[in-house]
């Protein structure tokens, strides 16, 4: 599908509500077409993975394409230079998390971009960090606790920082990290409750919001089915099923640009937009 296509189809589906709808949420963007994420995850279905568009759906600066740019390209062909790009480029919450949650934690630099960005003065940026910090606890399956504690320095470090979308994002990762496992959650806790001798009123905001969750009969629950005995079939099977580990991209050469790219069937389909941007949750 060709970008041309793909601008289209955004058009086609906007919503003459959308700059309200963004504002409702936090969301700042030039251009918006106020299409839903789930909207947008069905149209990459369609369109396949493919780098070289999504470098161009990026270019446009249009939310909602920024957004699909996210979905479409591929991680093993992402670059440390792509990334500082991009993130330079971060002006909402939406694309920040988007780009952390859908691609930029299945790359071999996530780690080294958490401990760049935790420490750079743009607010989007340093969101991204904790974003691509939370992303990483929860895709990253084969995460040790020690690599995973090991970036608990920089939640303490960085949760005196008041804008409202960096504070928030450092209880993410710390919550996030929290809820892999009881281990975790007992050093995620003793974290929150440093952070809170810190004293500020934004480190008190950070502490108060991940023991909220961490120390809730919800996650304790969780946290406790998860150990229990698994219950066998009747041949002695376990009836629970696994899910493995979300594969993380590895860094190849660039093929050349004269490479023919297959592309997933596209049929054409008409979409009617949802009215608004899916819902930022706990998360934002």
């Amino acid at each position: 599908m060709r970008l041309e296509e793909i601008l289209k189809r955004l058009r086609d589906g906007a919503q003459p509500d959308a700059k309200a709808n963004l504002e409702r949420f936090g969301i700042t963007a030039r251009q918006s077409y106020g299409w839903s994420v789930p909207a947008l995850r069905d149209l990459a279905k369609e369109i396949g993975q493919d780098h070289t568009l999504a470098q161009q759906l990026w270019a446009t600066g249009v939310l909602d394409a920024r957004i699909l740019a996210s979905l479409v390209d591929e991680a093993d062909r992402v670059t440390p230079r792509q990334m500082e790009r991009w993130a330079r480029d971060f002006d909402s919450w939406a694309v920040c998390d988007a780009c952390c949650l859908n691609l930029f934690d299945r790359t071999p630099y996530a780690h080294a971009k958490i401990r760049a960005w935790s420490g750079r003065k743009e607010e989007f940026v340093k969101r991204a960090a904790f974003a691509l910090l939370a992303a990483v606890a929860v895709h990253e399956k084969d995460a040790s606790d020690e690599t995973l504690t090991g970036f608990f320095p920089l939640i303490e470090r960085e949760a005196g920082d008041a804008r409202n979308f960096v504070k928030k994002a450092v209880s993410w990762a710390l919550r996030q990290i929290g809820k892999r496992s009881p281990r975790l959650r007992t050093a995620a806790v003793a974290c929150a409750e440093r952070i809170a001798a810190q004293g500020t009123v934004s480190a008190r905001f950070v502490a108060t919001d991940a023991l909220r969750e961490l120390q809730s009969e919800a996650v304790e629950k969780r946290q406790t089915a998860k150990k229990a005995p698994r219950a066998s079939g009747p041949n002695g099977s376990s009836r629970r099923s696994t899910t493995p580990a979300r594969p993380r991209a590895k860094a190849k050469p660039r093929p050349p640009a004269s490479r023919a790219r297959a592309k997933a069937p596209s049929p054409a389909k008409a979409r009617t937009a949802p009215a608004r941007p899916a819902r930022s949750g706990r998360r934002s």
